[in-house]
């Protein structure tokens, strides 16, 4: 997919979400919303709309209807940038505070903008009917967009509240710019998997608007429609920008031949590839992964091993009960298959400016980046104590325990390799320590996670040096 280049972003005459001028020559912009093939609007229906639907009023923002405002007054002083969780294992963008969770006694934070304001009131007001409001959202995008269909999978019911509710997300942390910068850029560089152009989100931005006007009606008005405005042209164009600066050196997706087929268990397996050009991760990222037999589903699965010479790479992949992706890859797959691999992405990785040590907690699959941060503290060269505690819920589940007592044997010195099936993985890691002088490294299902940061932060670890991804994005959280 070819991204174009932006420069400049202000919503235009008409009212839509207009990307900034290229610095190449423009691609075509969105066409005006046409009516579905074979539809004739009836008296009183809007070009595009279901026969038969009652008409919402979702006018173009900015028209005589609804004139912005002007700006709000300057927004108090961002609190500082947060180190980002990004999404990892599992399945694709939802909403999730971004950032750690504050370490106790931490300042106060600093008074919302204006549109944050209007915004976080907004979503407080379409909260107990999200899914009607995704539903909506949905149905407006393919009736007056039928052409973005295609880059939609064929079944939506995984697929459906991802964007919004990505955009939300961003919409409600529009005030910390360090936190919603990264978060979004990595978004826009994930977008492109899928084919999604600068053109595209006009649409997504008036129909967001519709959805909105419909389930928030009690509180909307021009005012409220203004801040909405602004909070998506800053969101998209962000977004644009990090595809466009993406599409300078990388690949929207890699082409990755199956050279090895490894059934651990009856539901797990090792599946190792060859990129058909080299491909630059991080020990502890992860990438999203399509299959030739589900094309368009896309689900995030972590490397398990650092950067290797000869280029291969790894995933450990677990078969969800109904996982279209993950089905297919423990029991489909087989060497020869070629799979699509996304971009790298995640921040779960090794500070090798500090000698702190590491404590990392890996349960079930999410063992697999924990083994790869081994390896590449390993290759570093430098004896900084590992602290690995590996929980399943029965030793037959415990299937890469034998590689990592392997690793234990080989770095004796500095590492040392734990086993927990009686407990709670994080339980059990609170009743050792001190960890005061340590970095943590969470992977693993969603509860683990969550239960695993309260543990970590009572036991007097920052939160700043508690590292995972986020938690919606685990394997064990999905497909």
């Amino acid at each position: 997919m070819d991204a174009v280049t932006t420069n400049s972003a202000e919503p235009d005459s008409s009212g839509w979400f207009t990307p900034r001028k290229p610095v190449r020559p423009e691609q075509p912009g969105a066409e005006p919303p046409a009516q579905a093939p074979g539809q004739t609007p009836t008296p009183g229906q809007r070009p595009g709309q279901a026969p038969g639907q009652t008409r919402i009023p979702i006018r173009p923002v900015g028209s005589s209807t609804s004139r912005m405002p002007p700006p709000p007054r300057p927004a108090p002083p961002e609190k500082p940038a947060e180190r980002v969780p990004e999404p990892r294992p599992g399945t694709a963008e939802a909403p999730e505070p971004l950032g750690p969770p504050a370490a106790p006694n931490a300042p106060e934070q600093p008074e919302p903008s204006p549109d944050a304001v209007l915004i976080r009131r907004t979503m407080a007001e379409v909260g107990p009917v999200a899914d009607k409001t995704t539903s909506y959202f949905y149905a407006l995008l393919f009736i007056r967009h039928p052409e973005l269909r295609e880059l939609f999978p064929p079944a939506m019911d995984a697929q459906r509240d991802r964007l919004l509710k990505a955009l939300l997300t961003a919409a409600e942390h529009i005030d910390n710019a360090g936190v919603l910068t990264e978060y979004l850029a990595n978004l826009g560089r994930g977008h492109r998997k899928y084919g999604t152009r600068p053109e595209h989100y006009p649409a997504v931005g008036e129909c967001l608007i519709g959805a909105l006007t419909r389930y928030a009606s009690a509180i909307w008005n021009p005012e409220v429609e203004a801040a909405w405005v602004r909070a998506y042209t800053a969101i998209s164009q962000i977004m644009i920008d990090a595809a466009a600066k993406d599409e300078r050196h990388s690949p929207p997706w890699w082409q990755a031949e199956i050279v090895s087929h490894e059934r651990r268990t009856s539901d797990i397996a090792v599946v190792t590839v060859r990129a058909d050009r080299p491909y630059p991760f991080l020990a502890g990222q992860y990438t999203a992964l399509e299959t030739p037999w589900w094309p368009r589903v896309w689900r995030h699965y972590s490397f398990s091993s650092a950067p290797r010479p000869d280029g291969l790479l790894s995933f450990h992949v677990k078969a969800i009960p109904a996982g279209w992706v993950s089905t297919a890859l423990v029991r489909r797959a087989r060497p020869g298959d070629v799979i699509r691999l996304g971009p790298p992405a995640g921040s779960m990785i090794v500070d090798h400016s500090t000698d702190n040590g590491l404590l990392c907690l890996g349960g079930g699959t999410g063992i697999a980046p924990i083994k790869a941060l081994v390896e590449d503290v390993a290759e570093h060269g430098r004896k900084r104590p590992v602290e690995v505690y590996y929980g399943a819920r029965s030793d037959h589940d415990l299937y890469d325990l034998d590689t990592m007592l392997r690793l234990q044997g080989k770095h004796s010195s500095w590492l040392s390799v734990r086993a927990v099936v009686d407990g709670p993985l994080p339980e059990v890691v609170g009743r050792f320590g001190p960890w005061h002088e340590y970095d943590a490294y969470l992977s693993g299902p969603p509860g683990m996670i969550r239960s695993g940061v309260d543990t970590l932060v009572r036991s007097g670890i920052p939160s700043r040096r508690i590292r995972h991804d986020r938690v919606e994005e685990l394997v064990a959280a999905g497909d």
